[in-house]
């Protein structure tokens, strides 16, 4: 996508563009360095070092190899950020007025979104990066990928500090080092970004609803905390409203099951899986007022819709099919106990046709039945050695369960699913590696 200034409209000089760059990326490095001292200071087990090093430079040596020569969505999003950029130079009234809406219109182009394109937002984003990369492919790259590890590793910090008997490793290996969540986790992909903000969301609402291990802290911090996870909720959904609406709905929940057990009040099992589904319930009527986007049959027939485009778009590579799927509410819900196994037990080594990305999600979704299987025995022999709250675990489940359903009926073509799982994979990885408690070494804590 190629682009001149508008008439009238003059973009600053070089040197001005440059000593931004340098300013916003020297402030960038005043914060990193030190941070990236203090977290090796502050956690001396083999584990977390380990993971420090290896784990943040894998993140960066994936995220600009990938970004290097980007493909498909990818050099169409950065295009689309540059041109955001240079709009921002040229004609900030007329930015502010892309940033805000959702069309673009600057220098002989014309695009018009639906009020939540993911791309367009993605492209936003990317144009805010462009003041400190000038542009360039790889380092955005780089940038998506440090805050996708830097929230990451928040996330495995956080749930460390607040339940002691989980351990370490569950958090690193669920949002650091599993594999599709590192590969997809990196570079100028949507996944990237997506898994940044959940993460960082995750890792806020676990600081401010249960780590009370530590000193107590002030209420200004507190509120702080409080502020930025209302923002990354914000960009969270944002970026793929259909992933994070269930995960922040169901968070919001267990914090309110949170405050009613420090009541003393609904203390069984039975009566906060209640609250919490009606939660759930009240969530999706309260979305289906306020958007015609949500309501049943709208939602119902534009997964189909998506459904039978990736279909189409899956001729000759390995996909799953289903006949008689309708887009009417009986239907989905009729297939959505098939379109989760899909979701999670899909690709097999028998379909990926030698193609290298269907042989590694056929790898993963074996190591992930074999997790399932590991958690079952668990539950079965150590059912009173849960580490995370049943509250938690109940809205993590669900997430997962709703997230593999609408995966499983949207996305038939494999290799999408895979990507596409990766971003739902470290809640699943939360519930069902502390089941494999021998391959963790309990005492490493940060």
């Amino acid at each position: 996508m190629r682009h001149r200034h508008p008439a009238g409209a003059t973009a600053p000089p070089g040197p001005v563009k440059f000593a931004l760059a340098l300013v916003l990326n020297g402030l960038l490095l005043a914060w990193l360095l030190p941070w990236l001292r203090r977290q090796w200071r502050e956690n001396p087990a083999p584990a977390w070092r380990t993971t420090l090093v290896l784990g943040l430079a894998a993140r960066l040596l994936v995220g600009g190899a990938k970004s290097w020569h980007l493909v498909k969505d990818g050099v169409y999003i950065s295009e689309l950020g540059r041109l955001l950029t240079a709009q921002l130079w040229a004609d900030p009234a007329g930015a502010w007025q892309s940033f805000m809406g959702n069309e673009l219109r600057f220098a002989g182009s014309t695009a018009v979104y639906y009020g939540m394109s993911n791309t367009f937002f993605l492209a936003k984003v990317l144009a805010v990066f462009n003041l400190a990369t000038g542009g360039v492919d790889w380092l955005n790259g780089l940038y998506l990928s440090l805050a996708a590890f830097g929230t990451g590793w928040a996330a495995a910090r956080a749930l460390a500090q607040a339940f002691p008997k989980l351990p370490v490793g569950v958090g690193l290996i669920a949002f650091l080092a599993w594999p599709s969540v590192l590969w997809f986790g990196s570079g100028v992909t949507k996944e990237a970004a997506l898994l940044a903000t959940g993460a960082g969301v995750f890792a806020l609402f676990i600081e401010l609803i249960y780590n009370e291990n530590d000193l107590p802290r002030p209420l200004w911090q507190r509120g702080a905390q409080a502020a930025a996870l209302l923002a990354l909720a914000v960009l969270h959904f944002k970026l793929r409203y259909f992933f994070a609406a269930p995960l922040l709905v169901l968070l919001a929940g267990a914090a309110a099951l949170r405050g009613l057990q420090g009541l003393r009040l609904l203390q069984s099992r039975t009566a906060q899986t209640v609250l919490l589904m009606s939660w759930l319930l009240a969530g999706a009527w309260l979305a289906s007022e306020a958007s015609v986007a949500f309501r049943a049959n709208k939602f119902t027939n534009q997964l189909a819709l998506i459904y039978a485009r990736h279909l189409r778009a899956s001729a000759g590579r390995p996909h799953f099919e289903y006949p008689d799927l309708l887009p009417t509410p009986v239907s989905i819900v009729r297939h959505a106990p098939l379109a989760a196994f899909n979701a999670l037990a899909r690709p097999w080594l028998g379909e990926t046709e030698g193609r290298p990305l269907y042989v590694a999600g056929a790898l993963e979704t074996s190591a992930l039945i074999m997790l399932l299987g590991a958690t079952m025995v668990g539950w079965f022999r150590r059912r009173k050695e849960a580490v995370l709250p049943f509250a938690l675990r109940l809205a993590l489940a669900l997430h997962c369960l709703l997230m593999a359903e609408l995966l499983g009926l949207s996305t038939p073509n494999l290799g999408s699913l895979a990507r596409y799982r990766a971003v739902v994979l470290p809640w699943l990885l939360l519930l069902l590696l502390p089941a494999v408690t021998r391959v963790f070494n309990p005492r490493a804590r940060p």
